[in-house]
């Protein structure tokens, strides 16, 4: 297959010293009629088309009268790595490859981040065709801020690390946006229901699709709403940022709170998680006061069972 000459631009303006090129290509999260005419364009024409899933990409090919004719590459999260060397080389051959995920945007919470860097690093003229994207469709369509907004994307499933992206969200002042699994909504948002129960919320799926859905409301609502539901589809939560700095708590507020907790037999970590979400504090520091009362003036641990987090 003939080479092709890039004409993209590399990061200070210049053409890529290979020749070769990588177009990052946005593709629909749902209605096939969100592919823009660039995209087809340079689908039709890319040496090779790196996709996280070879069959879906052969589909969306399928739809819009574009033959694969053996350019598809698989390029997912467990062999992104180990096809760089491969990619890198055929770039450096001068030709086009064209990078897609299964839908959207890639390197938004999907494959493509490390072969894009890669390529940056190396040199290669790197462009994008901007197109659908299900983190800034939801986020346009929740009512909430779409000045200043970060994006979360997936939590930790469970433990520490999810613990403390959901602390790290009690103060962030932006519009917060969050994917999540189908099966996983009902508890994702029950957690954030415990920290926050008021605070604002938009949950969208099935987003640009027959059955579209964007619900708007608070945390408590939203738990009640999705407990129970058999959800399909990845879903985006638009949490709204904190808008106000909270009241301050005195050291005695907490304290009292501790004791009747820690009073009733609660282990210092769940009388913690408690107190925290009750008063909009940290919980690694409420459980810190949580100890230090637990052990008493002495330093020597108080009466009751140990801590079994």
């Amino acid at each position: 297959m003939p080479s092709r000459k890039s004409s993209g631009a590399g990061p200070h303006g210049e053409g890529s010293g290979t020749g070769g090129s990588l177009v990052v290509v946005a593709t629909p999260i749902g209605n096939l009629g969100d592919l823009s005419a660039r995209a087809r364009e340079v689908l039709g024409r890319a040496d090779r088309i790196c996709c996280e899933d070879t069959r879906r990409t052969r589909t969306l090919l399928s739809a819009i009268a574009v033959p694969a004719r053996g350019r598809l590459v698989s390029l997912h999260g467990h062999n992104e790595r180990a096809r760089l060397e491969g990619v890198l080389g055929w770039l450096g051959q001068g030709l086009e490859v064209a990078l897609v995920t299964d839908a959207g945007t890639p390197a938004v919470s999907d494959p493509g981040g490390l072969l894009i860097r890669a390529a940056a690093d190396a040199g290669i003229a790197v462009t994008a065709v901007p197109g659908p994207s299900a983190v800034l469709a939801a986020l346009v369509v929740s009512g909430l801020a779409g000045d200043r907004f970060c994006m979360e994307g997936f939590l930790p499933r469970q433990g520490t690390a999810r613990r403390r992206r959901i602390e790290d969200l009690a103060s962030e002042p932006r519009t917060a946006v969050l994917l999540e699994a189908p099966g996983r909504v009902e508890g994702t948002l029950a957690d954030l229901a415990s920290c926050w129960p008021g605070r604002r919320v938009a949950v969208a799926r099935e987003l640009t699709k027959l059955h579209e859905e964007v619900w708007r409301g608070t945390l408590q609502d939203a738990a009640g709403e999705f407990a129970g539901r058999e959800l399909r589809g990845e879903v985006v939560i638009v949490l709204e940022g904190v808008t106000a700095a909270p009241a301050p708590v005195d050291d005695e507020t907490v304290a009292e709170a501790l004791r009747d907790r820690l009073g009733n037999g609660e282990p210092p970590s769940r009388a913690a998680a408690g107190v925290a979400a009750e008063l909009g504090l940290s919980r690694r520091d409420v459980y810190e006061r949580a100890l230090r009362l637990r052990e008493g003036p002495q330093g020597s641990e108080g009466p009751g069972e140990p801590d079994r987090r």
